[in-house]
């Protein structure tokens, strides 16, 4: 019995729901396959002591008012795969994933087994960008269909265009479990990681055994991994990947995953230059080629944003210039709309400094009415809007902007950028316009402290070393800690008053 799942318009999604069933216990089994929602089932989650359960997009069900019992724990643990070092098993030729939770004797006491589906005509949204050939970063929160889009790229490509594809699997979650991998990756070759730390071994052993033209991974999170997805790159193959973060600005502030984008680094400018540019003598600048030519961010499964050029953005966001990626989207009856910028247009962020009418601001979770006060004040060329759309700029709090919630981005449009402030007070308002339209402070001293932070921040970006530096009220320490957070690091206070001082270090790996 292999359920039907509900299709979108030229979505095809098929399962191997039976061979799941097949490993739960008689009374978990039967309960599970009474229920209507069975089409949509996530996992059925078994933990000792307790009643098992059955989660859905929306709700979880408890299937029996019995709790689980240590035999029924290994009635399933002994009809999957070998459990990893990850604590992930499989049932063979299927993407089912069963993870374990042991207690600390290493027995298991809880079983998480989670439905695989493979889903066919996800990549035909950015089918063009796959098949261009240039290497794709994709980014995007768990669950919105990375690894789905990752096994449908590997078959395109192997199938449709021919060429030489390898997979490489490190928790089989791309092409199952079991030696045969499962057919949704279609004539792509697969190589399995022994454990987690090893992947950037296979990386480099798949380019040098076997000749791919495509090598497709999935989640790159540590340095040496980064590391050899350059060193992939450099010999001319194409890279299709996933990694940690929901946007590139979440790349830049991680400075393990950077390189992936070709790196930050501290320069200094000379007088003349930092005058043309209207910064401050030191800047963070890209520090070589990105390892990746385009980078998707993956919004929902059926909106993309496409950066086209991954060099121009990144530059681009360091001068604190807007990105503006071309964002695609799937209509209900399958077509993909596109908004922004045409193929080989420049990126919008570019015409920033050319700007003749007023900068447009939408502000969302902060005061209307402060901004528009704060933008008299100063004089500057903006205005507030009411409508998002019309938005070159939407302004939020540095809370919602960590969250990035379903409204907020659906309120900010493809050529708008998102900028965060520390409070909603009329003085953080400020502060923010000033920064904006680079207004000298109207307090010397902070503008002194600030700036200190922000070539400390560059410092410790490009050598992950701690900065300390010098002492300063308490006022001016927290915004040099709101700075610092801001890029991804962390912060703290040092020694008593009056010489207390803020220390800004790496961000945690």
């Amino acid at each position: 019995m292999s359920a039907e799942v509900p299709e979108r318009s030229g979505i095809g999604v098929t399962d191997d729901l039976d061979l799941l069933l097949a490993v739960l216990p008689p009374r978990i089994r039967e309960a599970v396959a009474s229920l209507r929602e069975l089409p949509t089932l996530i996992e059925v989650v078994m933990d000792l002591g307790r009643c098992p359960e059955a989660r859905f997009p929306t709700r979880g069900v408890l299937l029996s008012a019995a709790p689980v019992t240590r035999d029924e724990i290994d009635y399933v643990a002994c009809r999957v795969g070998t459990f990893a070092k990850d604590n992930r098993a499989g049932i063979e030729r299927t993407l089912h994933r069963i993870s374990a939770i042991r207690n600390r004797l290493g027995e298991i006491v809880g079983l998480t087994c989670r439905v695989g589906r493979a889903v066919f005509g996800t990549v035909e949204i950015v089918r063009d960008v796959i098949e261009s050939g240039k290497s794709i970063l994709l980014l995007g929160p768990p669950g919105v269909g990375k690894t789905t889009l990752l096994r449908e790229a590997a078959r395109v490509l192997a199938d449709d265009l021919g060429k030489r594809v390898v997979v490489v699997d490190t928790s089989n979650e791309i092409a199952g479990d079991g030696d045969i991998p499962h057919p949704g990756i279609g004539r792509a070759r697969r190589m399995q990681v022994v454990s987690p730390d090893q992947q950037h071994a296979v990386m480099i052993e798949a380019v040098e055994n076997h000749m791919p033209e495509v090598v497709v991974i999935d989640e790159i999170g540590t340095e040496a991994e980064a590391h050899a997805a350059r060193t992939i790159a450099e010999r001319g193959v194409q890279l299709i990947a996933t990694a940690h973060g929901t946007t590139l600005e979440n790349l830049i502030a991680n400075p393990t995953l950077a390189d992936l984008i070709g790196g930050i680094q501290p320069v200094t400018l000379g007088d003349e230059e930092a005058r043309r540019r209207g910064t401050q003598k030191t800047v963070l600048e890209r520090r070589a080629a990105p390892t990746f030519d385009v980078l998707i961010e993956i919004h929902d499964q059926n909106r993309l944003a496409v950066h086209r050029d991954v060099a121009a953005v990144v530059d681009a966001v360091l001068r604190g210039w807007p990105a503006a990626p071309e964002v695609r989207v799937r209509c209900p009856d399958g077509s993909v709309r596109v908004e922004g910028p045409p193929e080989g247009a420049a990126p919008d962020s570019r015409e920033a400094p050319q700007r003749r009418g007023p900068l447009r601001l939408f502000p969302y979770a902060v005061s209307r009415s402060r901004m528009e006060k704060a933008v008299r004040e100063l004089g500057v060329n903006a205005v507030v809007c009411r409508d998002p759309a019309e938005a070159d700029v939407i302004v939020t709090l540095h809370s919602l902007a960590k969250k990035r919630p379903k409204k907020l981005r659906e309120l900010t449009p493809a050529h708008a950028v998102v900028h965060a402030i520390g409070g909603n007070s009329h003085a953080k308002v400020v502060e923010f316009l000033r920064s904006l339209f680079d207004l000298p402070g109207a307090n010397p001293e902070e503008e002194k402290a600030l700036r200190e932070a922000k070539e400390a921040i560059a410092d410790v970006i490009a050598t992950r070393s701690p900065v300390a530096l010098s002492p300063q009220r308490a006022n001016v320490r927290r915004l040099q800690h709101e700075l610092a957070q801001a890029y991804g690091l962390r912060s703290e206070s040092t020694g008593r008053e009056p010489h207390r001082r803020v220390v800004i270090r790496p961000g945690r790996r």
